[in-house]
């Protein structure tokens, strides 16, 4: 058997999906990231986790106010992600940059990107630092989506198709619909 080693061992996990974290910092500032390494933890209470380096002023804002928004972007929205992911909010607002259209959230500070297909609202509970990372474990306190985008099993894909990341520029969309043999 013949085996092959990407460049990173991440590699053998992506693509995976896309969210914008949008975050309060302080002096009232807020700041936008686009993170793939995120994931579902419970049900009850309904918990997600994220991974962020402690060096990128995301993990700052975090620190600062301890709850944050997750905003699910969908394919027409390539161009913007890959750029927010390209500059640091420290230097730069990226609200204004990239012309993010905001609005409140339900439950937390922080806002929503309008332009997005869907939202989670949450408030930090607990965390652990992990090699250059802080994995942040976030209670939901919200979650939606556009109306015409969801059904109660999911995204309706042929509507909104949220985008994944495989690697650097490269990001993929849902492809065929497959069930599995009863």
């Amino acid at each position: 058997m013949d085996f092959a080693k990407p460049k990173h061992f991440y590699y053998l996990l992506h693509p995976r999906p896309v969210v914008v974290i949008l975050s309060v910092c302080e002096g009232g500032r807020y700041n936008a990231m686009p993170a793939s390494w995120i994931t579902p933890v419970s049900e009850e209470p309904p918990t997600i986790a994220v991974a962020i380096d402690r060096e990128s002023y995301t993990f700052t804002c975090i620190e600062y106010s301890k709850e944050a928004t997750f905003n699910i972007p969908s394919a027409q929205h390539v161009d913007v992600v890959y750029k927010l992911g390209s500059v640091s909010g420290r230097s730069v607002d990226k609200i204004k940059m990239f012309g993010l259209s905001l609005a409140k959230a339900n439950r937390v500070g922080a806002p929503i990107w309008q332009d997005a297909i869907g939202w989670l609202e949450g408030r930090v509970t607990s965390f652990v630092d992990v090699g250059e990372v802080r994995l942040y474990v976030f209670e939901v306190l919200d979650y939606y989506a556009k109306a015409d985008a969801i059904s109660e099993w999911g995204w309706q894909l042929q509507k909104a198709n949220p985008i994944h990341h495989g690697a650097g520029r490269w990001f993929y969309l849902v492809g065929r619909h497959i069930a599995a043999s009863k």
